[in-house]
């Protein structure tokens, strides 16, 4: 019996040493649940801090795409404080594409060629600007999904809208 308490004595010891090595990281943190329709870089602007900083303590490689209930680690030494029941506070967030000009062209090319620009075109299991696969859009067909979604897919299979654009005059369909 007195091994087993000695044992529990060294174990709460080394928990109370353990919790005042990672204090200070608890402290310094925030967390942050990623919702839908968010970005990179709307949480960044709320919290103060920049697209990479989060990209960086999250193990982000690509910062257009990040997921519906994704926990992300923010830094709180430049948190604000933001009332989420203030009247004042803007609760939409808006999808900011930081396209080149030949990539948007294309990109614009390829809206118009797939849906006539429309954000509720459908075709079969095809929906939307794009014509993305419904289970591309995980369930949020919003504009602002649509773009994010056809960015990432596209930066991952093509590397850039322009050569998008090329596989799709090549092809027919991107």
């Amino acid at each position: 019996m007195l091994k087993q308490t000695q044992k529990f004595k060294i174990g709460v010891a080394g928990l109370v040493v353990l919790s005042f090595l990672m204090l200070p990281t608890l402290i310094n943190a925030d967390s942050y649940t990623v919702k839908s329709g968010d970005t990179l870089s709307a949480i960044a602007k709320q919290y103060n801090t920049s697209v990479e900083e989060i990209a960086n303590s999250n193990q982000i490689s690509n910062i257009n795409l990040i997921s519906v209930g994704q926990v992300l680690e923010i830094n709180s030494s430049t948190a604000e404080t933001i009332d989420i029941n203030s009247t004042t506070a803007s609760t939409e967030t808006t999808y900011i594409s930081s396209l080149s000009a030949a990539d948007a062209a294309a990109k614009e090319v390829i809206a118009q060629r797939e849906s006539s620009g429309s954000y509720t075109a459908q075709n079969g299991q095809y929906y939307g600007r794009y014509q993305l696969s419904l289970s591309y859009l995980n369930g949020d067909l919003s504009p602002e999904n649509q773009e994010k979604v056809a960015d990432a897919y596209v930066a991952g299979r093509y590397g850039s809208w322009s050569a998008a654009l090329a596989f799709w005059n090549a092809n027919g369909w991107y």
